[in-house]
């Protein structure tokens, strides 16, 4: 991939702050097996490096073309593939999700009083797709985390392979409508399995299952030719293994890639977290987004759907700390972050107490993956690590306070 740090119009000796960063502070202790960071502005790759190693058991280094579980940066992808039907009159954002599937005409809430009894109770309005879109649907996971942050008994991460329990989206979605919701739709945040049903969306408005619509609509136009929700056994030696943190903050190989359950093709979809992608591939559709929606002469959104993207939704402008159930959880954090479709929005360097641009959308993954998107200065991040809990570190606010002092135009 060609690097020119003077094109972005970046000081290529700033960013080198980077380097020595994550070797100093994260690769010598130990802290993680190994990463990657991009760095693109005005269309340009301006710093890229590889550190470490993929597998530690094998003594494989990371490598350009290293293939990553990204987790919930599955989200926006799922997200794009949900506003490309948007563009063709599919839906508005405040249809109700029982136009689309009538098992949730019947949804029902479930009220906790302070007496601690619970009432099941119709819902003050109907669910929304744009509930969906901002985790304001009322769906959890089942917990106040993702099932990918369990633990095991010595405090590693216990990774899952979303969608190989020989389930499908439609059965979700249909297993869900029976179950009350937390809370009535758009009065809190909480994340979930809103953006699973998302996909579930996508399959019934376009006619075809979700890994079918991402790869004619979004990862073939875009060469994203590494990305998808298995590992061929010709790419097995790029993938690189999963980490976890135990008690004793060690690292313990919690995925190896040779028995991984990524090796087999889901049932399931998981439009929520399913994927793997290499950081290249994933750079490809963030400068798509960076762009309004073109990479290459290729037109996946536009510009005006994007914006839409990553506009605030929350009701009233309210941050994700204003609506946040308490005890949730949330890859970037709540304060001073509002929520797009599938994608928190910085409210301003101000409320995050972290150096940038207001209007700055982002996510990450379950195993420490993040990126963000800063349109006021046509920049994009992108972090790929192997490490559980996300969380551990605050990889993202760090590498800001690195990146954003070598813009020099």
């Amino acid at each position: 991939m060609k690097v020119d740090a003077e094109a972005a119009g970046l000081d290529e000796r700033r960013l080198e702050r980077i380097t020595d960063h994550l070797e100093r502070r994260y690769l010598q202790p130990g802290k993680i097996a190994g990463c990657q960071v991009l760095v693109a502005r005005h269309g340009t790759v301006g710093f890229l490096g590889s550190y470490g190693a993929m597998d530690l058991e094998r003594d494989r280094p990371v490598t350009e073309d290293t293939i990553w579980r990204i987790y919930s940066m599955t989200k926006p992808i799922t997200g794009v593939a949900l506003m490309t039907l948007y563009e063709r009159g599919h839906f508005q954002l405040d249809d109700p999700v029982h136009r689309f599937l009538p098992e949730w005409r019947e949804v029902r809430v479930r009220e906790r009083s302070a007496d601690g009894v619970d009432r099941i109770v119709e819902p003050r309005r109907p669910l929304t797709v744009v509930d969906l879109l901002t985790h304001t649907s009322g769906i959890g996971y089942g917990g106040r985390r993702p099932p990918t942050q369990d633990t095991s008994t010595d405090g590693a991460a216990v990774p899952l392979a979303p969608g190989r329990d020989g389930s499908t989206l439609a059965e979700m979605a249909s297993r869900l409508a029976s179950r009350p919701l937390e809370f009535h739709p758009g009065e809190h945040w909480l994340y979930g399995l809103s953006t699973d049903m998302c996909a579930r969306l996508v399959e019934v408005m376009s006619g075809r299952t979700f890994d079918e619509y991402l790869r004619d609509e979004i990862f073939e136009p875009l060469g994203m030719d590494d990305t998808g929700f298995w590992v061929r056994d010709e790419d097995i030696d790029r993938f690189a293994a999963n980490y976890g943190r135990a008690r004793d903050k060690t690292l313990r190989l919690i995925d190896d890639p040779d028995t991984s359950a990524y090796r087999t093709m889901p049932t399931l979809w998981s439009g929520g977290g399913g994927l793997v992608s290499t950081i290249g591939d994933y750079h490809r559709f963030t400068q798509m987004l960076v762009n309004g929606g073109e990479l290459d002469g290729r037109r996946i959104l536009g510009r005006k759907t994007v914006e839409l993207m990553a506009t605030n939704h929350l009701p009233f402008g309210a941050s994700m700390a204003d609506l946040a159930i308490p005890g949730g959880y949330g890859e970037v954090g709540f304060d001073g972050m509002g929520f797009g479709l599938t994608m928190a929005v910085n409210l301003g360097p101000a409320r995050t107490a972290t150096i940038g641009s207001a209007g700055e959308y982002m996510w990450g993954g379950a195993a420490s993956t993040t990126f963000w998107i800063d349109p006021v200065e046509r920049l994009s991040v992108i972090f790929m690590t192997q490490l559980m809990p996300s969380g551990t570190f605050d990889f993202r606010r760090q590498l800001k306070t690195l990146v954003y002092p070598a813009i020099v135009d």
